[in-house]
């Protein structure tokens, strides 16, 4: 038996676990430097479409009552938020845009509250 990493609708996203469904801000932002435009674009193309989904979702209750599950898909959300911007608006950019982040590292965010 298998067991679900993800709540029910979002199967889709359980292959993108070990590289997005992050905890920390900083993870996130890490990821997004260290992920090549291939893997950026393969989780946006599958998390974009379930976002709206998915928020609604997680807006069921408050974030300190989230289980394993949905806190695995937040954390998805959250790398969405970190990933959308380099497909939507940088694209090839991102390469630069990438080297410049090396200089202002993220610490913490208001997110890492309720990880």
């Amino acid at each position: 038996m298998t067991v679900a990493l993800l709540p029910p609708g979002f199967e889709a996203l359980e292959p993108f676990i070990d590289a997005w469904a992050l905890a920390g801000a900083a993870n996130r932002a890490q990821q997004r430097n260290d992920s090549t435009e291939a893997e950026r674009l393969a989780f946006y193309e599958a998390a974009k479409d379930l976002a709206p989904a998915a928020l609604d979702y997680l807006d069921r209750k408050p974030l300190a009552e989230l289980d394993e599950r949905e806190k695995r898909l937040m954390n998805l959300m959250l790398s969405l938020a970190h990933v959308a911007p380099t497909v939507e608006a940088l694209g090839p950019a991102e390469a630069q845009h990438a080297q410049d982040r090396e200089h202002l590292k993220i610490t913490r965010a208001s997110s890492d509250l309720y990880a």
